[in-house]
């Protein structure tokens, strides 16, 4: 069943004109990347193409415009779904809706990252944040505010690599693998986020960090934008991704609805 603010979050995107007047779209922030031809993608990951087919006044005189556009799952704001590295596990399609609008809880990691560019969130982290704002609710998006958007486009900066093209050579922060058993085994999340490429740090090889959050159906959010608007608590994030069956991700609009 949904929260009490969830439910009434609801109610005010739904409902019909004039009651949406009253919303305080001061309130909105959006925490997603335009799809160009700067997005980041992983590398090897095919990049995002967008071609103009139709585009202009028409035989009979009216404005036509349509393109085509291509692109792997992910990159840029995207979604991963709990199949991308969890066998059996849901596709982007079958991610139930009342997962995807969720309470929002932020963890700000910025002071410590700038000392270490590979940092990964512990449990401590965690529990500091619980110990000023309480318990992490149950069916909350984690997320963690690393402060690596400020190098998004340049995906030299952003992957923290001079040869980004090599997987082998990546550096950002990240979560640890404490932190991803802590929050599905003990505090029941329903998927974390970050404003980095990945859920796990740069360096990783084996992803476990992917393999925990996947393994227990959440998912993860990677290359959240304007992040530090958020604050650490009381905010509602939504992401609504494109809707592939079978999908093991796709872009994702993500929206975040402020205290």
């Amino acid at each position: 069943m949904l929260q009490p603010i969830l439910y009434l979050s609801l109610i005010l995107l739904v409902t019909p004109t004039p009651a949406l007047a009253g919303i305080d779209e001061s309130k909105l922030v959006d925490l997603t990347y335009p799809l160009d031809e700067r997005t980041v993608f992983w590398p090897s990951n095919r990049p995002f193409t967008w071609e103009k087919s139709s585009w202009g006044k028409t035989t009979q005189g009216y404005w036509y415009a349509s393109a085509e556009f291509s692109m792997s799952e992910h990159g840029g704001t995207h979604i991963d779904a709990p199949i991308h590295f969890a066998e059996g596990r849901q596709g982007v399609d079958e991610i139930p809706l009342q997962k995807l609008i969720a309470p929002a809880v932020v963890i700000d990691v910025r002071p410590a990252v700038g000392e270490d560019r590979d940092y990964r969130l512990s449990r401590q982290d965690l529990e500091k944040w619980e110990s000023r704002h309480g318990p992490i609710p149950h069916g909350a998006v984690v997320l963690m505010l690393t402060g690596w958007g400020q190098g998004w486009p340049d995906k030299s900066r952003y992957l923290g690599s001079a040869t980004p093209s090599d997987p082998k050579t990546l550096h950002f922060p990240g979560f640890s693998r404490e932190a991803a058993e802590f929050l599905v085994k003990e505090r029941h999340i329903d998927g974390i986020g970050i404003d980095t490429a990945s859920i796990d740090y740069g360096p990783s090889q084996d992803f476990i960090v992917h393999r925990i959050i996947n393994g227990a159906n959440c998912y993860g959010l990677e290359n959240v934008a304007n992040l530090e608007t958020i604050p650490p608590q009381g905010a509602i994030l939504m992401a609504w991704p494109i809707k592939i069956k079978g999908g093991t991700g796709g872009p994702v609009r993500i929206i975040g609805i402020l205290p």
